[in-house]
């Protein structure tokens, strides 16, 4: 980068002026890693000090027989193949209450478009759950799914989320996104919700009070500038709603033979190269300082690894998701070694061995407990400490 840039680039950022599309680019366009990381720890340090927010969660995936193909994802099932599932109620409260004694606080719900599935099987399982552990935050359902839906109920996106809420709906989750420059998205997605009606969907859930998340996968088809432009459509609803609460990088993972079935299913594995992690680093750190008006940063760690995690929240990330247990969507893709789970004094001992202080959060982002700072570096190095792979 021109050196006249990059002093131009830092100004803005420690003056606090909000960076332009062109901006974005050129920051993409940076090889400095470490000045890019001290831009964005800058940023991060400004929001939220020194505090890494994680939770308690389980995800939970309904069905994984889904109508669409898209052409990256290794979860979805068609129906009649051998893997394909589908759960009844019973079984996801089974499932959730499973973790009960852990203090679970949300349930991370996402599921295939599932061609005969009726509509209200989905406000029943809420009502079901929210009954079982009434204390436990429901975050259900992509922006995609809602607008399937809109296409098997004959109900209005408006309609189906009062219904969800009143069955104790807390938050969408941030999916569905992926990329949604067209000229990516066409080759990427095999489902009919776009950039206009998932902006539409989320709008309103802001609208009725929901803060919700937002997500972006990185790492395949697409191009810097077009990361920036989904950065950018998402920055200006957030200008007009507020109500995104974080911000969540995806990293697009290959699909292996040691998989589920031993099938390959991603169509675009040939032509692509997953992410290194320099290149999650420079994503999360240009992610942070072109997001201005989102308070947090998430590094769903489970696509990235736990060293790669720790090493995020010095470029800009300031959450780490949760306990998570079984994320199906990744691992039935991926044969990197992540684990399944991570309970909550795992979560606390990855974040202070990482020198920050763990907070443990909700749905909403309210905090539920502040723990002790980080120990000093010469009282870890007295003590043999655990190597996060």
């Amino acid at each position: 980068m021109d050196a006249g840039l990059k002093r131009e680039l830092e100004a803005k950022v420690y003056a606090g002026e909000r960076l332009t599309r062109e901006d974005g680019v050129a920051l993409y366009e940076s090889d400095d890693l470490t000045w890019l990381g001290r831009l964005a720890h800058h940023k991060r340090t400004e929001l939220n000090g020194d505090r890494v927010m994680f939770n308690v969660n389980r995800h939970l995936n309904l069905t994984n027989v889904c109508s669409a193909s898209c052409a990256y994802c290794s979860f979805q099932r068609k129906p009649g193949e051998k893997d394909a599932y589908t759960m009844r109620i019973d079984e996801a409260v089974r499932k959730a209450k499973e973790m009960e004694d852990e203090q679970l606080t949300e349930l991370h719900i996402v599921n295939g478009l599932h061609p005969t599935l009726p509509w209200r099987y989905y406000p029943k399982v809420l009502r079901e759950l929210k009954a079982a552990l009434p204390t436990v935050k429901l975050k259900c359902f992509t922006a995609t799914e809602v607008q399937w839906f809109e296409k098997i109920s004959g109900l209005s996106a408006d309609e189906i989320l009062d219904e969800l809420m009143d069955a104790g709906l807390e938050s969408l989750t941030g999916g569905g996104a992926e990329i949604f420059d067209w000229e990516v998205r066409q080759h990427i997605v095999d489902h009919a919700c776009h950039w206009e009606d998932w902006s539409r969907i989320h709008a309103l859930a802001h609208s009725k009070g929901m803060k919700t998340p937002a997500t972006m996968l990185y790492g395949h088809i697409e191009e810097p500038r077009h990361r920036v432009d989904h950065v950018l459509r998402l920055r200006e609803l957030q200008d007009e709603t507020g109500g995104f609460a974080v911000f969540i990088p995806l990293r697009y993972q290959h699909d292996f033979v040691d998989s589920a079935d031993g099938k390959i299913r991603n169509r675009i594995q040939a032509r692509t190269t997953m992410a290194s992690p320099a290149e999650s680093l420079k994503t999360f750190a240009v992610s942070r300082l072109l997001f201005d008006n989102v308070p947090h940063l998430k590094n769903f760690w489970v696509m990235h690894g736990l060293s790669v995690a720790q090493l995020s929240l010095n470029f800009g990330v300031d959450d780490l998701d949760g306990s998570v247990v079984e994320y199906k969507i990744t691992h039935d893709a991926d044969s990197y070694g992540t684990p399944n789970t991570m309970h909550r004094d795992d979560l606390l001992h990855l974040i202070w061995d990482a020198g920050f202080q763990p907070v443990e959060r909700d749905t909403r982002y309210n905090v539920v407990r502040e723990y002790d700072k980080a120990p000093s570096l010469a009282e870890r190095r007295a003590e043999p400490q655990q190597v996060w792979a």
